[in-house]
Protein backbone atom coordinates (compact mmCIF):
# COMPACT_ATOMS: atom_id res chain seq x y z
CA UNK A 1 0.00 0.00 0.00
CA UNK A 2 2.66 2.53 0.99
CA UNK A 3 6.42 2.75 0.74
CA UNK A 4 8.78 1.50 3.50
CA UNK A 5 9.68 4.90 4.91
CA UNK A 6 12.27 3.73 7.44
CA UNK A 7 14.49 2.27 4.72
CA UNK A 8 14.07 5.41 2.63
CA UNK A 9 15.16 7.52 5.61
CA UNK A 10 18.30 5.39 6.05
CA UNK A 11 19.02 5.79 2.35
CA UNK A 12 18.81 9.54 2.79
CA UNK A 13 21.37 9.31 5.59
CA UNK A 14 23.78 7.24 3.50
CA UNK A 15 26.81 8.99 1.93
CA UNK A 16 26.82 9.23 -1.88
CA UNK A 17 29.77 6.85 -2.29
CA UNK A 18 27.45 3.98 -1.33
CA UNK A 19 25.26 2.51 -4.06
CA UNK A 20 21.83 1.80 -2.58
CA UNK A 21 19.00 -0.56 -3.49
CA UNK A 22 15.79 -0.90 -1.47
CA UNK A 23 13.85 -4.17 -1.63
CA UNK A 24 10.25 -4.13 -0.41
CA UNK A 25 9.08 -7.74 -0.06
CA UNK A 26 5.51 -6.51 0.41
CA UNK A 27 5.60 -6.02 -3.37
CA UNK A 28 7.02 -9.48 -4.02
CA UNK A 29 10.17 -11.49 -3.35
CA UNK A 30 12.97 -10.84 -5.86
CA UNK A 31 15.47 -13.36 -7.18
CA UNK A 32 18.26 -12.62 -4.73
CA UNK A 33 20.58 -15.08 -6.46
CA UNK A 34 20.40 -13.05 -9.66
CA UNK A 35 21.30 -9.81 -7.88
CA UNK A 36 24.87 -8.52 -7.47
CA UNK A 37 26.44 -9.49 -4.16
CA UNK A 38 26.13 -6.50 -1.80
CA UNK A 39 28.75 -5.25 0.67
CA UNK A 40 26.20 -4.72 3.42
CA UNK A 41 22.55 -5.67 4.00
CA UNK A 42 20.24 -3.78 6.35
CA UNK A 43 16.85 -5.27 7.23
CA UNK A 44 13.95 -3.80 9.17
CA UNK A 45 10.86 -5.72 10.24
CA UNK A 46 7.79 -5.57 12.42
CA UNK A 47 7.32 -8.37 14.94
CA UNK A 48 5.08 -10.39 12.62
CA UNK A 49 7.74 -10.16 9.88
CA UNK A 50 10.60 -11.36 12.08
CA UNK A 51 10.77 -14.92 10.71
CA UNK A 52 11.08 -13.71 7.13
CA UNK A 53 13.66 -11.12 8.17
CA UNK A 54 15.75 -13.86 9.76
CA UNK A 55 15.43 -16.03 6.62
CA UNK A 56 16.69 -13.22 4.40
CA UNK A 57 19.46 -12.40 6.87
CA UNK A 58 20.53 -16.04 6.92
CA UNK A 59 20.74 -16.19 3.12
CA UNK A 60 23.11 -13.22 2.89
CA UNK A 61 25.19 -14.24 5.90
CA UNK A 62 25.81 -17.61 4.25
CA UNK A 63 27.28 -15.64 1.34
CA UNK A 64 29.59 -13.85 3.76
CA UNK A 65 27.69 -10.57 3.59
CA UNK A 66 27.38 -8.74 6.93
CA UNK A 67 23.77 -8.12 7.97
CA UNK A 68 22.43 -5.37 10.24
CA UNK A 69 18.94 -5.72 11.72
CA UNK A 70 16.96 -2.75 12.99
CA UNK A 71 13.46 -1.56 13.65
CA UNK A 72 10.98 -2.12 16.42
CA UNK A 73 11.28 -5.91 16.73
CA UNK A 74 15.07 -5.93 16.83
CA UNK A 75 14.89 -3.23 19.48
CA UNK A 76 12.43 -5.10 21.68
CA UNK A 77 13.96 -8.58 21.17
CA UNK A 78 17.66 -7.80 20.95
CA UNK A 79 19.14 -11.13 22.01
CA UNK A 80 16.91 -13.01 19.59
CA UNK A 81 17.76 -10.65 16.73
CA UNK A 82 21.49 -11.00 17.40
CA UNK A 83 21.21 -14.74 16.82
CA UNK A 84 20.36 -13.93 13.18
CA UNK A 85 22.49 -10.88 12.39
CA UNK A 86 26.02 -9.57 12.66
CA UNK A 87 24.80 -6.37 14.27
CA UNK A 88 21.61 -4.68 15.45
CA UNK A 89 20.60 -1.03 15.64
CA UNK A 90 18.18 -0.23 18.44
CA UNK A 91 15.84 2.74 18.56
CA UNK A 92 16.05 5.47 15.93
CA UNK A 93 19.05 5.07 13.64
CA UNK A 94 19.77 8.67 12.63
CA UNK A 95 22.47 9.25 15.24
CA UNK A 96 24.41 6.04 14.57
CA UNK A 97 23.90 5.11 10.92
CA UNK A 98 27.03 6.92 9.69
CA UNK A 99 29.09 5.03 12.28
CA UNK A 100 27.51 1.72 11.26
CA UNK A 101 28.53 2.32 7.64
CA UNK A 102 32.04 3.38 8.56
CA UNK A 103 32.52 0.34 10.80
CA UNK A 104 31.14 -1.95 8.08
CA UNK A 105 33.55 -0.44 5.55
CA UNK A 106 36.49 -1.31 7.80
CA UNK A 107 35.20 -4.74 8.87
CA UNK A 108 34.65 -3.79 12.51
CA UNK A 109 30.88 -3.91 12.96
CA UNK A 110 29.84 -3.83 16.60
CA UNK A 111 27.14 -6.13 17.93
CA UNK A 112 24.90 -3.28 19.05
CA UNK A 113 24.43 0.35 18.12
CA UNK A 114 22.09 2.27 20.41
CA UNK A 115 20.35 4.87 18.32
CA UNK A 116 18.16 6.26 21.09
CA UNK A 117 15.91 9.12 20.00
CA UNK A 118 16.94 11.53 17.29
CA UNK A 119 16.55 15.26 17.06
CA UNK A 120 14.43 15.86 13.98
CA UNK A 121 15.95 19.12 12.78
CA UNK A 122 18.41 18.90 9.89
CA UNK A 123 17.84 15.22 9.09
CA UNK A 124 18.34 14.50 5.35
CA UNK A 125 15.16 13.79 3.46
CA UNK A 126 14.01 10.25 2.75
CA UNK A 127 14.96 8.90 -0.69
CA UNK A 128 11.53 8.77 -2.32
CA UNK A 129 13.17 8.17 -5.69
CA UNK A 130 14.57 4.72 -4.92
CA UNK A 131 11.38 2.70 -5.31
CA UNK A 132 9.36 2.07 -8.43
CA UNK A 133 5.92 3.49 -9.05
CA UNK A 134 2.79 1.50 -8.34
CA UNK A 135 2.24 2.23 -4.67
CA UNK A 136 -1.19 3.43 -3.62
CA UNK A 137 0.37 5.83 -1.12
CA UNK A 138 3.58 7.69 -0.59
CA UNK A 139 4.74 8.11 3.00
CA UNK A 140 6.09 10.90 5.17
CA UNK A 141 6.68 11.56 8.86
CA UNK A 142 6.25 14.96 10.52
CA UNK A 143 6.41 14.05 14.24
CA UNK A 144 7.65 11.28 16.51
CA UNK A 145 6.64 10.07 19.92
CA UNK A 146 3.24 9.79 21.52
CA UNK A 147 2.41 11.19 24.96
CA UNK A 148 -0.51 8.78 25.55
CA UNK A 149 1.58 5.68 26.41
CA UNK A 150 -1.22 3.14 25.87
CA UNK A 151 -0.56 -0.25 27.48
CA UNK A 152 -0.97 -2.24 24.24
CA UNK A 153 1.21 0.03 22.09
CA UNK A 154 5.00 -0.11 21.74
CA UNK A 155 5.36 3.36 20.24
CA UNK A 156 6.27 4.99 23.54
CA UNK A 157 8.84 2.30 24.31
CA UNK A 158 10.40 2.78 20.87
CA UNK A 159 9.96 6.49 20.09
CA UNK A 160 9.36 7.84 23.58
CA UNK A 161 6.60 9.92 25.12
CA UNK A 162 8.37 13.16 24.24
CA UNK A 163 6.53 14.62 21.26
CA UNK A 164 9.01 15.86 18.65
CA UNK A 165 8.20 17.80 15.48
CA UNK A 166 10.18 18.17 12.29
CA UNK A 167 10.77 21.70 10.99
CA UNK A 168 7.73 22.63 8.95
CA UNK A 169 9.69 23.76 5.90
CA UNK A 170 11.49 20.40 5.83
CA UNK A 171 8.12 18.66 5.75
CA UNK A 172 6.93 20.86 2.89
CA UNK A 173 10.08 20.26 0.84
CA UNK A 174 9.86 16.52 1.35
CA UNK A 175 6.17 16.45 0.46
CA UNK A 176 7.14 17.92 -2.91
CA UNK A 177 9.52 15.00 -3.48
CA UNK A 178 6.72 12.40 -3.23
CA UNK A 179 5.45 11.24 -6.62
CA UNK A 180 2.22 9.67 -5.39
CA UNK A 181 -0.90 11.81 -5.28
CA UNK A 182 -2.03 10.15 -2.04
CA UNK A 183 0.21 10.11 1.02
CA UNK A 184 0.15 8.34 4.37
CA UNK A 185 1.40 10.56 7.18
CA UNK A 186 2.88 7.85 9.38
CA UNK A 187 2.95 9.90 12.61
CA UNK A 188 1.45 7.96 15.48
CA UNK A 189 -0.33 11.13 16.56
CA UNK A 190 -0.24 13.91 13.98
CA UNK A 191 -1.80 16.67 16.08
CA UNK A 192 -0.57 15.76 19.58
CA UNK A 193 -2.48 16.49 22.76
CA UNK A 194 -1.30 19.84 24.16
CA UNK A 195 -2.34 23.31 22.96
CA UNK A 196 1.19 23.95 21.63
CA UNK A 197 0.99 20.71 19.64
CA UNK A 198 -2.31 21.80 18.10
CA UNK A 199 -0.90 25.21 17.17
CA UNK A 200 2.07 23.57 15.49
CA UNK A 201 -0.29 21.32 13.52
CA UNK A 202 -2.22 24.40 12.38
CA UNK A 203 1.02 26.07 11.28
CA UNK A 204 1.93 22.95 9.33
CA UNK A 205 -1.45 22.86 7.61
CA UNK A 206 -1.21 26.58 6.75
CA UNK A 207 2.20 25.99 5.17
CA UNK A 208 0.83 23.05 3.18
CA UNK A 209 -2.05 25.18 1.92
CA UNK A 210 0.30 27.97 0.90
CA UNK A 211 2.59 25.48 -0.86
CA UNK A 212 -0.38 24.17 -2.89
CA UNK A 213 0.95 20.61 -2.71
CA UNK A 214 -2.05 19.03 -4.48
CA UNK A 215 -1.80 15.91 -2.32
CA UNK A 216 -4.53 14.02 -0.52
CA UNK A 217 -3.31 12.49 2.71
CA UNK A 218 -4.51 10.38 5.62
CA UNK A 219 -3.18 10.35 9.16
CA UNK A 220 -3.61 8.98 12.66
CA UNK A 221 -4.97 11.31 15.33
CA UNK A 222 -6.70 11.31 18.68
CA UNK A 223 -10.37 12.19 18.97
CA UNK A 224 -9.47 15.71 20.13
CA UNK A 225 -9.02 16.41 16.41
CA UNK A 226 -12.78 17.08 16.48
CA UNK A 227 -12.54 19.76 19.18
CA UNK A 228 -11.07 22.56 17.07
CA UNK A 229 -12.99 23.81 14.05
CA UNK A 230 -10.07 25.82 12.75
CA UNK A 231 -7.79 22.77 12.97
CA UNK A 232 -10.21 20.63 10.95
CA UNK A 233 -10.84 23.36 8.40
CA UNK A 234 -7.11 23.88 7.85
CA UNK A 235 -6.47 20.12 7.66
CA UNK A 236 -9.16 19.71 5.00
CA UNK A 237 -7.81 22.61 2.95
CA UNK A 238 -4.31 21.13 3.28
CA UNK A 239 -5.50 17.87 1.71
CA UNK A 240 -6.60 15.69 4.63
CA UNK A 241 -8.89 13.01 3.25
CA UNK A 242 -9.16 10.74 6.27
CA UNK A 243 -8.16 10.16 9.89
CA UNK A 244 -7.63 6.91 11.75
CA UNK A 245 -8.84 7.21 15.36
CA UNK A 246 -8.46 4.64 18.12
CA UNK A 247 -11.70 4.27 20.10
CA UNK A 248 -10.44 0.87 21.39
CA UNK A 249 -13.07 -0.02 24.01
CA UNK A 250 -16.72 0.55 24.90
CA UNK A 251 -15.84 0.55 28.61
CA UNK A 252 -14.74 3.81 30.28
CA UNK A 253 -12.98 1.83 33.01
CA UNK A 254 -11.02 -0.18 30.46
CA UNK A 255 -10.07 2.96 28.56
CA UNK A 256 -8.43 4.22 31.75
CA UNK A 257 -6.67 0.90 32.22
CA UNK A 258 -5.40 0.95 28.62
CA UNK A 259 -4.05 4.48 29.04
CA UNK A 260 -6.72 5.95 26.74
CA UNK A 261 -8.00 8.44 29.30
CA UNK A 262 -7.84 11.15 26.64
CA UNK A 263 -10.98 9.65 25.07
CA UNK A 264 -12.88 10.27 28.29
CA UNK A 265 -12.19 13.98 28.70
CA UNK A 266 -15.02 16.53 28.51
CA UNK A 267 -17.74 13.84 28.74
CA UNK A 268 -17.27 13.41 25.03
CA UNK A 269 -20.12 12.66 22.65
CA UNK A 270 -18.33 10.44 20.12
CA UNK A 271 -21.12 10.61 17.57
CA UNK A 272 -21.01 14.41 17.60
CA UNK A 273 -17.21 14.37 17.38
CA UNK A 274 -17.27 12.07 14.34
CA UNK A 275 -19.94 14.20 12.67
CA UNK A 276 -17.87 17.36 13.16
CA UNK A 277 -14.90 15.76 11.42
CA UNK A 278 -17.03 14.41 8.58
CA UNK A 279 -18.59 17.82 7.96
CA UNK A 280 -15.17 18.81 6.65
CA UNK A 281 -15.36 15.97 4.10
CA UNK A 282 -12.83 13.90 6.07
CA UNK A 283 -13.38 10.14 6.31
CA UNK A 284 -13.20 8.63 9.81
CA UNK A 285 -11.81 5.12 10.34
CA UNK A 286 -12.34 3.85 13.87
CA UNK A 287 -10.33 1.15 15.62
CA UNK A 288 -11.67 -1.15 18.35
CA UNK A 289 -10.02 -4.00 20.26
CA UNK A 290 -11.71 -7.35 20.94
CA UNK A 291 -10.39 -9.46 23.81
CA UNK A 292 -10.07 -6.98 26.65
CA UNK A 293 -10.65 -8.36 30.13
CA UNK A 294 -14.08 -6.70 30.24
CA UNK A 295 -15.16 -8.25 26.94
CA UNK A 296 -17.75 -11.02 27.22
CA UNK A 297 -19.83 -12.94 24.67
CA UNK A 298 -21.80 -10.43 22.60
CA UNK A 299 -18.97 -7.87 22.44
CA UNK A 300 -18.63 -8.22 18.66
CA UNK A 301 -22.23 -7.25 18.00
CA UNK A 302 -22.02 -4.40 20.52
CA UNK A 303 -18.90 -2.94 18.88
CA UNK A 304 -20.54 -3.03 15.45
CA UNK A 305 -23.66 -1.34 16.85
CA UNK A 306 -21.66 1.35 18.64
CA UNK A 307 -19.42 1.98 15.61
CA UNK A 308 -22.56 2.42 13.50
CA UNK A 309 -24.05 4.73 16.11
CA UNK A 310 -20.88 6.83 16.12
CA UNK A 311 -21.26 7.08 12.34
CA UNK A 312 -17.68 6.12 11.44
CA UNK A 313 -17.03 5.34 7.79
CA UNK A 314 -14.93 2.21 8.32
CA UNK A 315 -14.41 -0.07 11.31
CA UNK A 316 -11.06 -1.71 12.00
CA UNK A 317 -11.55 -4.36 14.70
CA UNK A 318 -8.40 -6.05 16.01
CA UNK A 319 -7.62 -8.78 18.52
CA UNK A 320 -5.93 -7.72 21.74
CA UNK A 321 -2.32 -8.68 21.00
CA UNK A 322 0.55 -8.52 23.50
CA UNK A 323 3.51 -7.16 21.53
CA UNK A 324 7.03 -7.27 22.99
CA UNK A 325 8.02 -4.01 24.63
CA UNK A 326 4.50 -3.13 25.81
CA UNK A 327 3.08 -3.09 29.31
CA UNK A 328 0.43 -5.49 28.04
CA UNK A 329 3.16 -8.00 27.14
CA UNK A 330 4.63 -7.79 30.62
CA UNK A 331 1.22 -8.19 32.26
CA UNK A 332 0.12 -11.15 30.16
CA UNK A 333 3.49 -12.88 30.25
CA UNK A 334 3.68 -12.70 34.04
CA UNK A 335 0.13 -14.09 34.25
CA UNK A 336 0.94 -17.00 31.92
CA UNK A 337 -1.51 -15.80 29.30
CA UNK A 338 0.77 -16.00 26.25
CA UNK A 339 0.64 -19.63 25.09
CA UNK A 340 2.03 -18.92 21.61
CA UNK A 341 5.57 -18.45 22.85
CA UNK A 342 7.64 -20.69 20.59
CA UNK A 343 9.74 -17.92 19.13
CA UNK A 344 10.67 -16.88 16.57
CA UNK A 345 8.26 -19.30 14.82
CA UNK A 346 5.15 -17.96 16.53
CA UNK A 347 5.85 -14.30 15.72
CA UNK A 348 4.08 -14.79 12.39
CA UNK A 349 0.77 -14.81 14.27
CA UNK A 350 1.40 -11.47 15.99
CA UNK A 351 -0.31 -9.44 13.27
CA UNK A 352 -3.23 -8.15 15.44
CA UNK A 353 -5.50 -10.32 13.26
CA UNK A 354 -5.02 -13.58 15.21
CA UNK A 355 -6.05 -14.21 18.85
CA UNK A 356 -2.64 -15.21 20.21
CA UNK A 357 -3.36 -14.90 23.95
CA UNK A 358 -5.70 -16.38 26.54
CA UNK A 359 -8.63 -14.06 27.05
CA UNK A 360 -10.46 -13.72 30.32
CA UNK A 361 -14.05 -14.38 29.22
CA UNK A 362 -13.63 -15.67 25.67
CA UNK A 363 -12.33 -19.02 24.42
CA UNK A 364 -10.52 -19.33 21.09
CA UNK A 365 -13.74 -20.23 19.27
CA UNK A 366 -15.64 -17.52 21.15
CA UNK A 367 -13.30 -14.68 20.24
CA UNK A 368 -13.04 -15.68 16.59
CA UNK A 369 -16.84 -15.80 16.41
CA UNK A 370 -17.09 -12.37 18.06
CA UNK A 371 -14.76 -10.93 15.43
CA UNK A 372 -16.81 -12.50 12.64
CA UNK A 373 -20.05 -11.22 14.14
CA UNK A 374 -18.61 -7.73 14.45
CA UNK A 375 -17.36 -7.60 10.87
CA UNK A 376 -20.46 -9.19 9.35
CA UNK A 377 -22.74 -6.75 11.15
CA UNK A 378 -20.81 -3.62 10.20
CA UNK A 379 -19.94 -4.73 6.67
CA UNK A 380 -23.22 -6.32 5.61
CA UNK A 381 -24.34 -5.02 2.21
CA UNK A 382 -27.30 -3.34 3.87
CA UNK A 383 -25.00 -1.46 6.26
CA UNK A 384 -22.59 -0.53 3.48
CA UNK A 385 -25.36 0.83 1.25
CA UNK A 386 -26.77 2.81 4.17
CA UNK A 387 -23.39 4.45 4.77
CA UNK A 388 -22.88 5.11 1.05
CA UNK A 389 -26.32 6.74 0.85
CA UNK A 390 -25.50 8.85 3.90
CA UNK A 391 -22.23 9.94 2.28
CA UNK A 392 -24.04 10.78 -0.95
CA UNK A 393 -26.72 12.73 0.86
CA UNK A 394 -24.11 14.67 2.84
CA UNK A 395 -21.85 15.04 -0.23
CA UNK A 396 -19.05 13.18 1.53
CA UNK A 397 -17.07 10.97 -0.88
CA UNK A 398 -19.58 8.12 -1.42
CA UNK A 399 -17.25 6.32 -3.85
CA UNK A 400 -14.45 6.25 -1.26
CA UNK A 401 -16.88 4.93 1.33
CA UNK A 402 -18.03 2.16 -1.02
CA UNK A 403 -14.53 1.13 -2.14
CA UNK A 404 -13.26 1.11 1.44
CA UNK A 405 -16.13 -1.04 2.67
CA UNK A 406 -15.86 -3.53 -0.19
CA UNK A 407 -12.14 -3.81 0.45
CA UNK A 408 -12.84 -4.63 4.09
CA UNK A 409 -15.39 -7.25 3.01
CA UNK A 410 -12.75 -8.92 0.88
CA UNK A 411 -10.33 -8.89 3.82
CA UNK A 412 -13.01 -10.48 5.99
CA UNK A 413 -13.37 -13.39 3.56
CA UNK A 414 -9.62 -13.95 3.58
CA UNK A 415 -9.66 -13.68 7.36
CA UNK A 416 -12.14 -16.54 7.65
CA UNK A 417 -9.76 -18.89 5.83
CA UNK A 418 -6.82 -17.67 7.89
CA UNK A 419 -8.69 -18.22 11.16
CA UNK A 420 -9.75 -21.72 10.12
CA UNK A 421 -6.13 -22.62 9.37
CA UNK A 422 -5.05 -20.98 12.62
CA UNK A 423 -7.47 -23.18 14.57
CA UNK A 424 -6.12 -26.31 12.90
CA UNK A 425 -2.49 -25.41 13.49
CA UNK A 426 -2.47 -24.13 17.05
CA UNK A 427 -5.97 -24.61 18.47
CA UNK A 428 -4.82 -27.21 21.00
CA UNK A 429 -2.25 -24.77 22.42
CA UNK A 430 -4.88 -22.11 23.12
CA UNK A 431 -7.75 -24.22 24.50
Amino acid sequence: MWKPLSLMVLAGLTPPEWEISIIDENRGVPDYEAMPRPDLVGITAFTSQAIRAYEVAGYFRRLGVPVVLGGIHATMCQDEALEHADSIVTGEAESVWARVLEDARHGRLQLRYEGGRAELGGIPFARHDLLAEGYAFGAIQTTRGCPLNCSFCSVTAFNGAYYRQRPIQDVIREFRMIREKRVLVVDDNLIGTLPKHIERAKDLFRAMIEANLRKEWIAQATINFADDEELMELAAKAGCGGVFIGFESLSPEKLLDLGKKFNLLKNRDFRASVRRIQRHNIVVVGSFIIGLDVDKPGIGKRIAEVASRYGIDNLNALFLTPLPGTRLWDQMKSAGRIPLDTFPEDWKYYTLTFPVARYKHLSLDDIIQEMRTCNHAFYSMQSILRRVWSSLWRRRKPILSLVGSLSYRNNIRMGHKAHDNFRLQIGDRLD
